[in-house]
């Protein structure tokens, strides 16, 4: 599609825009587009959404920053190797794959890096900016598919929280679809909500914790008393080496245990592991052992076993969030989507905790966003922390290419 085409064109801005998720989210719009495939997966096709106005799947432009450097092209085809990515489809999306290559721009803090955090988020800023102008597009979210980083320590910010802060500098909605700190840090969290622009939040919730979200109030409603429930992830890839690190594996546990917490009314004896198994790959095994008391203290137990991939799992969350929230953008929404509470292990705002309370108020945000006029432009200020506006002009992506 050009330019100069009637549909308006919105962009989606990956963080992480050359890993797993971000090539197979890419990869599978453009093939769904092309009627290579159905749209397995997506609830955004689906009858309660087909009529909110969402931006239509091929009205797509995609862009992000990255510090890999492995093109998205040659990281399909690894991916469509290892049984990720259908055969041949690499080859078949090839042209959307590089126009998609050809919007990523090099992300930091990168080795060595001198720049401040106010220069960082000032050139990720004017990269999404750069990208909207160039792309003619009527606006942009921001999602954060990157690798789980450790919860921060200090009053510094960490990388996800700068690409955060430069989304709403540049006027972006915002997805947070890892358990990285992004919007919650606190020198960000208030200056989020009183920005004019919707974000969701955080942590994808793809497999395990999709499953305990189902479980949880299944116990509850039956009146069955959860004892312990302990859990082992077994999985590869860049989000297994990063989940190795205890203090990852931390923040990424956090969510599965509220989950439980919500819909349990208590926490149950027992942990969540986190193994790395390289040659696992994109693939992931979730184990669960639930310990629970039936009628006249019967001692039972429930396990569960989980196999998928996590791209494949992924990839059609990320594509329904990016349209639902582009969507609330238009309408002029803002602050934290609690209704997108469905899609997070950890989801930001007020909302139940049960899968099915939780898709019956995503059905309703669809009816929302059908009906509701917007109250304003859906547009927000560019802000510096601690300060006033901050107007930057010209196209300053050439200063990281």
């Amino acid at each position: 599609m050009s330019a100069s085409d009637s549909v308006p064109r919105v962009g989606v801005w990956l963080i992480g825009a050359r890993g797993s998720v971000a090539t197979t989210v890419v990869a599978g719009c453009a093939a769904m587009t092309a009627g290579l495939h159905p749209p397995t997966g997506l609830l955004t096709e689906t009858p309660p959404f087909t009529e909110s106005g969402l931006p239509a799947l091929s009205s797509l432009v995609f862009g992000g920053h990255d510090t890999l450097d492995c093109p998205l092209p040659k990281r399909a085809e690894a991916l469509a190797a290892g049984g990720v990515l259908p055969h041949g489809l690499p080859t078949a999306v090839s042209a959307e794959l590089a126009a998609a290559e050809r919007e990523i721009r090099p992300g930091g803090p990168l080795p060595g890096d001198t720049r401040s955090e106010e220069d960082l988020i000032a050139a990720f800023a004017a990269d999404i900016r750069s990208f909207v102008r160039r792309g003619l597009l009527t606006r942009a979210v921001v999602v954060n598919v990157a690798s789980t980083e450790p919860a921060p320590t200090g009053d510094a910010l960490p990388p996800s929280s700068l690409y955060a802060a430069a989304a709403l500098r540049a006027g972006c909605a915002y997805v947070n679809f890892t358990p990285s700190t992004g919007l919650h840090h606190p020198s960000l969290r208030r200056r989020a909500e009183s920005s004019g622009l919707p974000f969701a939040g955080r942590d994808g919730k793809t497999g395990q914790t999709l499953l305990r979200s189902v479980l949880g109030p299944m116990f509850t409603q039956r009146a069955l008393t959860v004892r312990a429930w302990s859990g082992i992830n077994l999985l590869g890839g860049g989000d297994g080496a990063s989940l190795a690190d205890p203090s990852a594996a931390a923040a990424k546990n956090a969510g599965k245990e509220r989950v439980l917490a919500d819909t349990l009314g208590t926490t149950p004896q027992g942990e969540v592991h986190i193994d790395d198994v390289p040659a696992l790959g994109d693939w992931k095994t979730a184990w669960d052992h639930i310990a629970f008391d039936g009628f006249l203290g019967a001692r039972m137990v429930l396990q569960t076993t989980w196999q998928g991939c996590d791209s494949a799992l992924a990839a059609p969350l990320v594509l329904d969030l990016a349209r639902l929230t582009a969507r609330a953008h238009e309408r002029g929404l803002s602050g934290p989507l609690g209704e997108l509470g469905f899609y997070f292990k950890d989801p930001v705002g007020d909302g139940p905790a049960g899968l099915g309370e939780q898709y019956a108020r995503l059905v309703g945000f669809a009816e929302r966003l059908r009906e509701e006029d917007s109250g304003g432009g859906g547009g927000a200020s560019s802000w510096v922390d601690g300060g006033g506006p901050a107007a930057e002009s010209g196209d300053r992506s050439g200063e990281q290419r």
